[in-house]
């Protein structure tokens, strides 16, 4: 038989008795694979870790990240009995290491020593195959190191009010030397630049080395550099320190001010080092990792070997370290775009 003439064709209908049935197994399916999906994270984080762990180091070998890498990774492997391989992979101002983390498997079996350029980039390049805030579980920030700004002595400024003053009565007459268009000691140069309402010349390097070089020999008037570089220029006599970079005055020239004290407030320059794993890694995991880089952070061997590079200690929470690489991000992202395209 069918919908003859005459008939009206059966409309199925639903009754809530059967909507409320379906309703109470689709709660109880998403139920079961919720807690499966815990069951299966909590398992990976209480066997954690059980394999060779990889830190990707997205430097050449040798540097100060690289240190850091080390430090780190031979302390884990001496307190989890599992291999920690330092995997250096250098290029594109510290781009092609930080994809690889940010694409790797969230298990927390890589992860990566990241900088300060990782709060660069995003304002610097176009397309930036990963999103720094996005794609990244922040660890800990371990250290921190500040930029001094120092002068060749022909330069007549003693302080930052005086060069001000001297870059305002010598419009682009006044040079400043730098690693590298984009890096760290560029942006620290660019930074001062807006600040103050001033424009000093950037003359960039192949390297903050060379760019020392290029200081001493009166070819520039000023740097940007870390100070185990510049500390025996300054006190040989052979460059002036300006003003140091960080919040608070630095510990090996304390008669040094801050840039931020001498009429910059908030000003604040230097290299930061983070330990950051991909996205999506087990909370347990992220809370684990923070809990023993800070012990690591805080031995006294390493704290030796890290005050022998200048750098203070950090070692703060996930949370904190997100928001710190947030507020980073907002603020060179803004020197970068303040940078006039040539």
């Amino acid at each position: 038989m069918g919908n003859g003439p005459g008939r009206r064709p059966k409309v199925f209908a639903w009754k809530k008795s059967d909507i409320r049935i379906m309703n109470i197994k689709n709660s109880i399916r998403l139920s079961v694979a919720v807690m499966l999906l815990l069951s299966a994270t909590f398992a990976i984080a209480q066997n954690y870790p059980n394999k060779s762990i990889r830190i990707i180091v997205p430097n050449t070998p040798g540097g100060q990240t690289d240190l850091l890498g080390r430090m780190v990774g031979q302390k884990l492997a001496e307190k989890w009995g599992q291999p920690v391989i330092v995997d250096n992979r250098g290029g594109a101002n510290t781009i092609i290491g930080m994809t690889l983390v940010a694409k790797a498997a969230p298990d927390g079996y890589t992860l990566a020593v990241t900088s300060t350029s990782m709060a660069i980039n995003p304002g610097l390049v176009r397309d930036l195959p990963y999103d720094g805030i996005k794609d990244l579980a922040p660890i800990t920030n371990l250290a921190n190191i500040p930029f001094l700004l120092v002068a060749h002595p022909s330069v007549p400024a003693k302080s930052i009010k005086e060069l001000i003053a001297l870059a305002k009565a010598r419009p682009l007459q006044l040079t400043f030397g730098s690693g590298g268009n984009g890096s760290p000691s560029h942006l620290s140069g660019e930074l001062l630049n807006s600040m103050a309402g001033i424009k000093i010349v950037h003359v960039p390097y192949k390297g903050l080395g060379q760019s020392l070089v290029g200081l001493l020999s009166g070819q520039v008037d000023m740097v940007f550099a870390g100070p185990l570089i510049v500390l025996p220029h300054v006190n040989a006599g052979r460059l002036r320190a300006i003003a140091v970079g960080s919040p608070a005055r630095f510990p090996a020239m304390p008669t040094v001010p801050t840039v931020a004290e001498s009429g910059l407030p908030n000003y604040e320059s230097g290299i930061w080092f983070g330990m950051v794993a991909p996205a999506g890694t087990p909370a347990s995991i992220v809370t684990l990792l923070n809990k023993e880089i800070v012990s690591i952070l805080n031995q006294a061997d390493v704290k030796q070997r890290l005050e022998a590079i200048n750098a203070t200690v950090i070692g703060d929470t996930p949370e904190q370290f997100a928001t710190f690489i947030k507020s980073e991000t907002a603020k060179w992202s803004r020197i970068a775009k303040s940078i006039p395209k040539e």
